[in-house]
């Protein structure tokens, strides 16, 4: 029996298959490599010191996808698949709802056909109602949901509702939705990271990319906002500490023997909000470069503080953050040095 992990070519995903490796897991990847690269599953091969299954293939196809099931028996799901940018979703809604929301609803229905009733689900905090996020953080699960900023967020929202909904129905589902913050750095080798497609839309790349030379500036999306310095607060997560609570949440879908009508929902976050600046400064101080940065207009959909509470993690999954700040911006500094141009030779 193994674990397909859809999007698992991307940033987070290839950093979970290290940590599921680490923990005995076996898997098989399927990716359409719309925002990823094959080279970042070579590279995590030589790492774990084991061959991957790889099936290129995208979640809305549910023939390729029932291939992949019954080939390898798949017994759970990691579901990482999905666009991912929130000024992106503003700007092309349709393709944000067609991709994220169908592309889940392909994928659940292949499960239910194949006896597959495990997942674990990659969600957001920008579910929270935007009212909450500014006036009341750090945000707690139980706070109230679905009056979103952005396109992207709805559609975490509407596949949480369609999650619950689901396992209402069908006892049997048992489902982990996991609601992350601001997921930075990259493993410690220095040889995987994050490599997004053209401008970056997060911060940890754009200030690395800066850093490095391959831009002239940073660019600072609003001085204005009601926090210490100006810029907007945000909690920001090691991406390997991310990667375990995937590990953490897998490890309590299959110990848990209670049939319930609702799945576990639960922040991932440090529980620290740093702002724009903090963020460059640390940089500065870890890799010795210098960020040049402008401040320029907001961004649609963004909000000026954003931090979780991240308690109930560590009370029902035994997870909790390890990775400081310096060790964020040290690993990202490492992988942009080490792959200036990310995983492509001609970027």
């Amino acid at each position: 029996m193994k674990i397909l992990i859809t999007g698992g070519a991307g940033y987070i995903g290839s950093h979970t298959l290290i940590e599921l490796s680490n923990a005995g897991y076996k898997f098989v990847v399927f990716d359409n490599l719309s925002n990823s690269s094959k080279k970042s599953i070579k590279r995590v091969e030589k790492i774990i010191k084991t061959p991957i299954f790889f099936e290129e293939g995208d979640v809305r196809d549910k023939k390729a996808l029932n291939k992949v099931f019954k080939k390898y028996k798949i017994d759970s799901v990691i579901h990482f698949a999905g666009l991912k940018s929130v000024s992106e979703s503003v700007q092309n809604p349709l393709e944000y709802y067609d991709n994220n929301i169908v592309g889940t609803l392909k994928l659940l229905e292949v499960m239910k056909k194949n006896n597959c009733k495990k997942l674990v689900f990659s969600s957001s905090a920008t579910v929270y109602n935007e009212v909450d996020a500014q006036n009341y953080t750090p945000l707690k699960e139980n706070f109230p949901t679905g009056v979103t900023t952005n396109p992207y967020g709805r559609t975490k929202y509407f596949i949480e509702e369609i999650l619950k909904d689901l396992c209402l129905s069908d006892l049997k589902f048992k489902i982990a939705i996991l609601r992350y913050f601001n997921p930075v750095g990259a493993h410690e080798s220095g040889t995987i990271g994050e490599d997004p497609n053209g401008i970056p839309n997060n911060l940890m790349p754009y200030i690395s990319q800066t850093a490095v030379g391959k831009r002239e500036f940073l660019s600072v999306f609003g001085g204005d906002y009601l926090t210490h310095d100006g810029t907007g607060v945000r909690d920001y997560i090691h991406v390997v500490d991310l990667a375990n609570a995937h590990v953490k949440a897998l490890n309590y879908l299959n110990s848990k023997n209670k049939q319930t009508a609702n799945p576990l929902i639960v922040n991932i976050g440090t529980g620290v909000g740093y702002s724009v600046i903090d963020m460059i400064k640390a940089f500065e101080k870890v890799s010795g470069k210098k960020v040049p940065y402008k401040i320029v207009q907001r961004r649609l959909g963004d909000i000026s503080t954003c931090y979780s509470d991240s308690s109930y993690a560590k009370e029902v999954l035994n997870w909790e953050s390890k990775k400081t700040i310096d060790d964020m911006c040290a690993d990202s500094w490492k992988w942009q040095s080490n792959n200036p141009n990310g995983y492509s030779k001609n970027k």
